[in-house]
């Protein structure tokens, strides 16, 4: 069953992962997926790198989780310095692999970059060339709640997100967003403005103050104050800080949930230990998802 099928019927659950870098060994992120399968997420998915500087560890990822047989393999895939002909080549290496879930992203620009250097400008036009080229595949889309960070107006963003869907996509992965009512505000316009796709909602644990604050920062989010609170206070105790932050995802998590999403999806830093003390904790694993 694909993920956007799952979505309809239930609330997914589902983890994100990132490669190692091509001078590390992949072993320590192998023994953090075996930990997150115990889990029974719905999915895993694997960024790719911007300008797919880190593509081939995305394989070897993508591969070990199909391999394992445990879960769904979901591959990100972006715009970035990427040619049609280059595209379809790397799409079809992943069918071949057996894969048939992907997040079309427009991508986050290197440094110096203004534009994607690629064929495509847009995820739209991603999306729809993947939907034209690769029928079965199964499209994430991403959606920021508090509006992409480029995007002059919520109102221009919930635009780009309705041409992704008329563009093929399947399901919505949200960005960053510690602020639950302004996702609900967001899904309001959403529907207002004829976008009907479940919505999967990305959640980063709060577990070290400067990548909180670089995150939040670097997406254009805001800190509401209950986080803010737990930066000031425990700002300069680590270990205080990452307990409180702990704490704090779990209440989020449940806020999320009470809200009505589609799909609860973690982002798990590749930190198996402290993503299982959340779960544990929010009594995930003892629900019926």
């Amino acid at each position: 069953m694909k993920v956007s099928e799952i979505m309809k019927k239930r609330m997914s659950f589902s983890f994100e992962v990132f490669p190692p870098k091509l001078d590390k060994p992949m072993e320590p992120l192998l023994n953090t997926l075996e930990h997150l399968y115990e889990y029974r997420p719905d999915f895993i998915s694997c960024t790719y790198g911007a300008g797919g500087t880190n593509a081939g560890r995305n394989k070897e990822v993508i591969k070990s989780i199909k391999d394992s047989g445990k879960t769904i393999p979901v591959t990100h895939f972006t715009c970035i310095g990427n040619k049609k002909d280059f595209i379809k080549e790397t799409i079809q290496s992943y069918v071949d692999m057996g894969i048939n879930h992907i997040l079309a992203l427009r991508g986050d620009f290197p440094q110096g970059w203004a534009e994607t250097r690629g064929d495509f400008n847009y995820a739209n036009e991603l999306v729809e060339f993947i939907r034209t080229n690769f029928p079965d595949m199964c499209i994430a889309i991403s959606g920021d709640p508090e509006k992409h960070i480029q995007a002059s107006t919520l109102e221009e963003d919930i635009a780009h997100i309705r041409a992704k869907q008329d563009a093929g996509g399947d399901y919505i992965m949200t960005q960053l967003c510690y602020d639950v009512d302004q996702y609900e505000r967001w899904v309001e316009k959403l529907r207002k403005a004829g976008v009907t796709l479940p919505i999967d909602v990305g959640v980063m644990p709060v577990l070290s103050k400067d990548p909180t604050i670089r995150m939040t920062v670097s997406n254009g989010c805001s800190i509401p104050k209950e986080l803010a609170a737990i930066i000031g206070k425990y700002g300069d105790n680590p270990e205080d800080y990452k307990k409180a932050g702990k704490e704090y995802t779990v209440k989020l998590i449940y806020r999320y949930m009470n809200a009505g999403i589609n799909g609860l999806h973690i982002y798990a830093l590749n930190k198996w230990k402290d993503v299982s003390d959340i779960i544990n904790d929010a009594g995930i694993r003892n629900l019926n998802l």
